[in-house]
């Protein structure tokens, strides 16, 4: 086979080689059908690297995924893009919190710039020119619920929790999650799931048709145990209702948390997995591969790009209201209670209260204001 070995390439990057703040982006090897690393060919990771803040992404590392997905994009001996989060605690979990309640709360103009950023990396997600496959590693919640459900593929650890944030702090999950959910699942459990803002166990969202694949990663003892904190033997009640993945409940949830705590976490069958999906896609035609994954994408990339520009407009102007109180209470509240005082707020915006600094003050967590 002739190969031009001195074909000079023209570079179509960005990033010029830099590195990508708070994103470790490395070249790993793919695996063969025998298991061994192929010469000159490889998988893209492309890692959230913020573990002491569950992954959540800062503007800078929004900027630094934007860039890192082009990158991947272009690469031309890689065969797909593996995208995670570091540790084993989460792939994300959204927005980095603090920096919404403290720098973007009460500064729309802000935020609508910041959303700018957010929907290009969703889009980056979406226009890769590589497989996108997401290794689950640990909670997948808020927008890390919507880059996840952005990607191709998902393999998760059963351990991982999966569920949008919401209705619940202040927002609406138009990021992504009201475009994705319709396509990914049947209509009333996309409501279910974008309303409630209810945690979901990698068993349910995998019945559910939110991931291709799930695998233990508790060990006990040596030996590999399913997540015993959810039911994961089909099960019906009188009614005839599916409780497979529900979490327990009462008795058996101290029993599952105390075998919980016994074990270690352990990501290798996670990995095994992943290299398993990518060795996969190394035995097709790239070209073909990559107008099938843009095929695919369509009902997804569609809905997003009818609506991302209303949902900037939208998300940016709630920073005056129900997102400037959500994420301060999220922000400043206690690891029990993070959530405004519903009821009262229910209660005073019925009865015509405006909104301000000392009503979102009387809404937050542990005060015993009211508000009025």
């Amino acid at each position: 086979m002739t190969t031009e070995s001195d074909f000079n390439y023209k570079d179509h990057n960005f990033d010029s080689g830099q590195d990508f703040p708070g994103i470790l982006y490395e070249k790993k090897p793919v695996l063969g059908s025998d298991g061994q690393a192929v010469k000159g060919l490889f998988n893209i990771w492309i890692t959230l690297d913020n573990p002491a803040q569950y992954n959540s992404y800062t503007t800078e590392m929004v900027k630094g995924a934007i860039l890192a997905f082009r990158k991947a994009s272009n690469e031309r001996d890689s065969v797909a893009v593996v995208f995670t989060g570091s540790g084993d605690r989460a792939f994300c979990t959204g927005g980095n919190t603090k920096e919404y309640a403290e720098y973007y709360a009460g500064r729309p103009q802000e935020y609508r710039q910041y959303m700018r950023l957010f929907n290009d990396m969703v889009s980056s997600i979406l226009s890769c020119d590589k497989p996108v496959v997401c290794r689950v590693n640990g909670m997948r919640v808020g927008g890390g619920q919507e880059i996840g459900m952005a990607c191709d593929f998902s393999i998760a650890q059963d351990l991982a929790r999966f569920g949008q944030a919401g209705p619940k702090h202040g927002s609406a999950p138009i990021g992504g999650s009201t475009d994705f959910l319709p396509v990914m699942m049947t209509g009333e459990k996309a409501m279910e799931s974008g309303t409630l803002c209810e945690v979901w166990s990698a068993h349910k969202v995998y019945l559910n048709g939110m991931i291709s694949g799930i695998v233990p990663a508790l060990r006990v003892e040596g030996e590999w145990l399913p997540n015993p904190l959810v039911e994961t033997q089909q099960m019906f009640d009188p009614w005839g209702s599916f409780a497979y993945g529900e979490n327990k409940t009462g008795e058996a949830l101290t029993e599952a948390k105390t075998l919980l705590k016994s074990g270690t976490t352990d990501l290798s069958l996670l990995d095994e997995a992943v290299e398993a999906l990518c060795t996969k896609l190394l035995y097709t035609f790239p070209d073909c591969m990559t107008k099938t994954v843009e095929e695919l994408r369509k009902p997804k990339l569609e809905a997003w790009n009818r609506n991302k520009e209303d949902a900037r407009a939208w998300l940016a102007n709630n920073m005056m209201t129900e997102a400037r109180a959500g994420f301060r209470a999220f922000n400043e509240g206690t690891k029990t209670q993070r959530e405004v005082d519903f009821v009262a707020l229910r209660r005073a915006l019925a009865q015509g209260q405006r909104w301000s600094e000392e009503f979102t003050d009387a809404l937050m967590p542990g005060l015993d204001r009211k508000a009025s």
